[in-house]
This record gives C-alpha cells, sequence and structure tokens, in this order.
C-alpha cells in the first residue's frame, strides 16, 4: 500500500513543469490486455478506452508510465516516439510492449514492483489524463492447481481476447511433447479450427505457447481465430489438445459463452420401462444440442438386426420401434441390444434391454 500511495503522490506532485493552465482530459476508460493474461517476458498490448476524455482521434498520444519504472524519463514536454499510443478507432487506443524490455527489469522485479502506473498525455504535455493503472491478472497458481484447463475469463466473448492455459502434466500420454496445439471449433463443432499436422500454417496457428514446466496457453479472439461471418452467435467454445502429430489428446473441453444461458441438458428414455419382443419400444430424448434432428436407432437381436431412425427437432425427437414385426419369428429371446446415435454420430445409449418371458 506504501508503495502504491508513494507512486501516486508522484505522479501528482513530480510531474516536470505542471502549470495551473494545463487541461486535464479525464480518466481512462476499461484497460485491457491481449492477451488476456501473460508473462511479463511476454510481449502484449495494452487497450486503453478513451470516448470519455476530451482527447480527439486526432491528436496524438503518449504513455508517461513511471512504476516499475520511468522509461521516458525528462520527456514531459518531448514524448520520445517509443511511448506513442496507436490509434484502433471508436475511442480506443492501444500500447504494445514486452514489460521486461520496455522497463528495463526482471519479472522479479516488476512482480515485487507498485505496479503498471501512468498518464496518458499529448506530445508537449499540456494535457494529461488522471493517474491510472493497468491491471496485471497473476496466474503463477495454476501449475500447483491440479487443473488441468483453466481460462480467462472462464465464458469467453466472440470479439474479445480469450487465454487457455492447459497443464501438460496433468494428461497421460503428454510427456516429452515436442509441442502442444488446440483442435477446436465453436457452438458444437459448427465451425471448427482443426488441427491438420500436415499443414504447416495450421500446425502453426493451432500451436499453443510453451511456457516451460508442461505448461502451455493458447491466445485468441474467437471471431478472428475462426474467421466467424458477422452476425454470429457464439453460444460456446468445444476444443480438445493434442500432442504432437496426434501422439495424445485430452478429454473434450467447453467454455461455455459469456451472456449465454445453457439449456437444460438432454433426457433420454426408453418408454414403457418393460417390453417383451412383441411391443413397441418408445424412444425419447427432450433438450437436444443444436444441430441435433435425428436419433439413429440399431437393434440386435440374435442374429436379426434393425435399423431405422426417428427425425425431431432441439425441443424433443421421438419414436418407436416395432419389435412386434421385426421380431417376429424369432423364439426365447431374453434380451436385445440397442444402440442409439445422433444424426453427428454422438453415441446417445449403448444398452441391453431385458425382455419379458411370454406365457
Amino acid at each position: 500500500m506504501k508503495k502504491i500511495i508513494y507512486t501516486i503522490l508522484l505522479a501528482l506532485f513530480l510531474i516536470p513543469n505542471l502549470v495551473q493552465s494545463q487541461e486535464q482530459a479525464g480518466s481512462v476508460g476499461k484497460i485491457s490486455s491481449y492477451p488476456v493474461v501473460y508473462k511479463y517476458d511476454e510481449q502484449v498490448t495494452w487497450y486503453f478506452d478513451l470516448s470519455a476524455t476530451t482527447f480527439t482521434a486526432e491528436e496524438d498520444i503518449y504513455i508517461w508510465i513511471w512504476s516499475p519504472s520511468e522509461p521516458d524519463a525528462g520527456n514531459w514536454e518531448h514524448s520520445s516516439d517509443f511511448a506513442k499510443l496507436k490509434s484502433e478507432g471508436d475511442g480506443i487506443w492501444s500500447f504494445t510492449l514486452t514489460p521486461t524490455v520496455y522497463f528495463s527489469k526482471t519479472p522479479a522485479e516488476i512482480a515485487a514492483s507498485a505496479g503498471f502506473w501512468f498518464r496518458l498525455k499529448n506530445f508537449n504535455g499540456s494535457k494529461q489524463s488522471e493517474v491510472a493503472n493497468v491491471p496485471y491478472t497473476d496466474f503463477s497458481s495454476f501449475s500447483t492447481a491440479n487443473e488441468l484447463i483453466r481460462a480467462y475469463p472462464t465464458k469467453p466473448s466472440l470479439n474479445e481476447g480469450l487465454s487457455i492455459l492447459f497443464n501438460a502434466n496433468l494428461q497421460p500420454g503428454f510427456e516429452n511433447a515436442t509441442s502442444v496445439h488446440m483442435h477446436s471449433g465453436l457452438n458444437d463443432w459448427d465451425v471448427k479450427q482443426e488441427y491438420q499436422s500436415w499443414l504447416p500454417e495450421i500446425v502453426e496457428k493451432t500451436k499453443l505457447k510453451d511456457l516451460g514446466g508442461g505448461i502451455y496457453k493458447m491466445d485468441l479472439i474467437p471471431s478472428k481465430y475462426y474467421n466467424t461471418p458477422d452476425g454470429y452467435i457464439m453460444t460456446n467454445l468445444v476444443f480438445l489438445m493434442v500432442k504432437d502429430d496426434w501422439a495424445g489428446t485430452t478429454p473434450d473441453q467447453v467454455l461455455i459463452a459469456a451472456d449465454y444461458t445453457p439449456p437444460p441438458p438432454p433426457v433420454f428414455s426408453f418408454f414403457p420401462l418393460q417390453i417383451s419382443q412383441k411391443d413397441f419400444l418408445g424412444v425419447m430424448r427432450k433438450n437436444n444440442e443444436s444441430g441435433v434432428n435425428k436419433l439413429i436407432y440399431t437393434v440386435t437381436a440374435g442374429a436379426k438386426i434393425l435399423t431405422g431412425e426417428f427425425a425431431g427437432n432441439t425441443a424433443e425427437i421421438k419414436g418407436f420401434i416395432d419389435l412386434v414385426s421385426g421380431l417376429a419369428g424369432i423364439k426365447n429371446l431374453t434380451e436385445i441390444h440397442v444402440l442409439i446415435k445422433d444424426n453427428k454420430g454422438k453415441v446417445i445409449s449403448d444398452t441391453t434391454i431385458p425382455l419379458k418371458t411370454l406365457d
């Protein structure tokens, strides 16, 4: 706390040649970064929302930052080119840096500092923002948290940054990996970015960054990464991690999109609960996933196999399997095996059903 108070006092009282007539531009709005989480020795871009300030799109804007160090010291009245921000449009400005390089500090020294304290200003310092701080997310706890996957944020948005951490130490088969890649898609694989190990550009695009110690990170903005069309609505992001050339994989993972309320989970049932070979076997599934509109069945009764399908919609798919005619003439049946898949090939049920003995 003392460090923070000290740095604020510096900003207020030790700015070179600060005069009463200086224009106050207002408070910096939302501050974000890409990647969302990063190590101090990684390149990062900070984004500043200046739409509520008096800075204009035509102005040159610079960062004057004094913690963890003061790279542009002595240049308040004539900011250096390296401190200049880039206009991203719509009142958003950005600044790209590698903290250890920009501040000439080690990661440990930056971590021990008061943080990233700054003002934004015009070239000669006659106009400035209020003091602000770039927030930093420390994700070092992930390596010992016994979590296979962690996402920042936990619920991604289509047009905003996402960082996904992967602890390969917790996934059998990932020992001695030379590279890790993400095989993924949006909305239950509606829009895909497959890992295709024979295409160099795809290998590079899907490759996670090796942070050392078996920890890997993928950074992306979904709309850009998947090249989604205008108006696309993201409900989830599904993915799995792949070792080398498919030498190992993780289980499927799902991130639910921000501001999206997932539907109730699917409910599958057979009816009635007791049947004989002279009954109709009812099959019903409610709350189906997006794109699921059929149930495909295979019934095995000894040497006899019955196949067919039922159509429906997201709310419900329902139908009856005719055992009466399908199994006519077969004697001494005590059970049937029923395999149900959806139209995407997912196994919904794989079970053996006992049959009532008829008098």
